[in-house]
Formats: C-alpha cells, sequence, structure tokens
C-alpha cells in the first residue's frame, strides 16, 4: 500500500524544486518572497547558518528601494508575528504554510506546511545531488513534486 500523501488543510503537500542557474540565491529569493508575501502566506526560511541569515535579512530590507518584504529572524524576536521567519533552526514559530529551503538544508516538518520551495545551486554538483535526495525523499513521501529551471534571461520555466 503506497503511503498517504502529506496534506496540509486537506490539501496534499506541494514541493517545488528551484535549480538556480543563472542567478544566485540573493537574486532569486526577493522576487520569490514577494509572490508568498502577495498571496498573503507566511513563510519561514531554512537557512545553512548563522551568518547566512543575517545576509538574508540585510539583503531583503535593502533589496529594492520601490518594495518591502517585512521579516524577523531571532536577534528581532516576536517570531509569531514575522510574516517571513529566517532561521537555522527547523521550526515553525509563525504558523507558516510556506517553507523555503537554502543551503541545502532539508526539514523533518516538510509535511506542517502547504508548500515546500528548495533553492539550490546549479553551478554545484554536490547541491545537485543532495537536491535529488531531497526529491527522491518528497516522491516517496507522496508530496506533489514541481522542478523549476531558470531560462537563459533569469525567468522560471517548469520542467516537470
Amino acid at each position: 500500500m503506497a503511503p498517504r500523501a502529506p496534506r496540509f488543510r486537506g490539501q496534499v503537500m506541494r514541493a517545488d524544486f528551484y535549480h538556480l542557474q543563472k542567478w544566485s540565491l540573493e537574486t532569486a529569493l526577493p522576487p520569490l518572497v514577494e509572490k508568498i508575501q502577495g498571496a498573503r502566506h507566511r513563510a519561514v526560511l531554512l537557512a545553512g547558518s548563522t551568518a547566512r541569515v543575517e545576509a538574508l535579512t540585510a539583503l531583503l530590507w535593502t533589496d529594492a528601494p520601490d518594495s518591502w518584504l517585512p521579516h524577523g529572524c531571532a536577534a528581532d524576536g516576536q517570531a509569531a508575528h514575522q510574516p517571513l521567519w529566517l532561521t537555522t533552526e527547523d521550526e515553525n514559530p509563525n504558523g507558516a504554510a510556506v517553507l523555503i529551503l537554502t543551503d541545502g538544508m532539508d526539514s523533518t516538518r516538510k509535511a506542517e506546511y502547504q508548500r515546500c520551495l528548495d533553492l539550490f545551486d546549479g553551478n554545484d554538483p554536490a547541491a545537485v545531488a543532495a537536491a535529488r535526495d531531497r526529491w527522491r525523499s518528497c516522491r516517496e513521501a507522496g508530496f506533489t513534486l514541481f522542478y523549476w529551471q531558470q531560462t537563459d534571461h533569469g525567468a522560471w520555466q517548469q520542467k516537470t
């Protein structure tokens, strides 16, 4: 018997894998966060180090002068009030529906979210191999999977 697909509020959990080839995480992340916040979803971003959390926090405050991407991290506190929580811990303190994985991080709590975005460096063979392992794990768990690859102009194109 096949495992029952993970569900979030009755919906099958979705995992989107973003194969970064043309852009760095720092370039790709702000537009994705804008879409998430535009849909009024809360998110948790799981990063590989405190230094990375600090760098992404600075980036999100200064990315574009005409946009504002509210967020917080442990240094800011008030996790429950943050629309985007950046962390190195596998946690969901803001009741997020979206999980963003960076730096090859994985979560044992993916099934608690409606959607998981896994952003990985397509120019790093080890990162690609690790992303394939996470893809297999999500497939075996019954998640609905989507794979996005960048075009030559940096736009996202769905491949599967």
